[in-house]
């Protein structure tokens, strides 16, 4: 690893997440203390309802923490402002499109809006950038389809474009690859693990597609109900992360495979 990846990106402190109302406070995870750095692709994953969304929301200021600090660049989140946050940090969530009458190419510019002027004008530098989103996620053929006439497959490339043109040193995606079959699920998570390498950007996803984790990501955070974790997948795996992370009456993980399987 060269001195570039050595850029802390997204840092937690201690912090512990959940809900929290006047009568009651429900934790859903705590002592959560992890590290991204520049470049790297970083799968977050776990159990069904273990919390992955909870984390994610908490960690782009769309829902509060309980307690302890999420730092982006050295920042913690309370001192960015909104227009702030949206400048170093971008967002693909599973929700569907307010509006899928837009254009591919409108869709991709939504991610310029943080930088146009009050009337939302673009420069030709806006346009560029939209322009070089489309060609690295290899859609520029799609840039004139209405976002109705996509496949799901096609939908995530533009919203990953829009993530792109929003330009942020951070991208975090909530489960990219829900709906699409094996081969559109290897291929997305693939191409993030092109994106990550190329612009140097950090990508953080939620996933369910462990064995593609495995073999894809830099690093992994895996979420328990007993504890969250982040390291390099082989460490994870000699250290038996993996033994427990599902109930082990019908699935065992294979650590010669780095996989899951069904027990006999």
């Amino acid at each position: 690893m060269g001195a570039i990846n050595t850029d802390i990106v997204l840092k937690t402190e201690d912090l512990a997440i959940g809900y929290a109302s006047k009568n009651e406070r429900t934790l859903i995870g705590s002592n959560i203390n992890i590290e991204l750095r520049k470049g790297e692709l970083v799968g977050l994953i776990g159990a069904n309802g273990i919390g992955k969304s909870t984390l994610l929301r908490s960690l782009t200021s769309v829902q509060p923490k309980l307690s302890g600090n999420i730092l982006i660049n050295n920042k913690t989140l309370e001192r960015y402002s909104n227009l702030g946050l949206a400048k170093v940090l971008s967002l693909v969530l599973t929700e569907p499109l307010a509006s899928k009458n837009l254009t591919v190419f409108e869709l991709v510019a939504l991610g310029r809006q943080p930088y146009t002027n009050w009337v939302g004008s673009f420069s030709k530098d806006d346009i560029d950038i939209v322009n070089q989103a489309l060609s690295q996620i290899n859609i520029e053929a799609l840039k004139d389809k209405k976002c109705f006439e996509l496949s799901d497959g096609q939908l995530q490339k533009a919203m990953i474009a829009r993530a792109l043109a929003q330009d942020t040193d951070l991208i975090i995606l909530d489960e990219p690859t829900t709906h699409l079959d094996m081969y559109h699920k290897a291929y997305i998570l693939k191409l993030l693990q092109k994106l990550a390498k190329e612009t140097q950007k950090t990508i953080l996803f939620s996933s369910h597609e462990i064995d593609l984790a495995i073999q894809l990501c830099d690093k992994l955070i895996v979420m328990t109900d007993k504890n969250v974790v982040s390291d390099e997948p082989c460490n994870l795996i000699s250290k038996g992360t993996f033994d427990t992370l599902f109930p082990e009456d019908l699935i065992a993980f294979d650590a010669n495979t780095g996989s899951f399987r069904v027990k006999k």
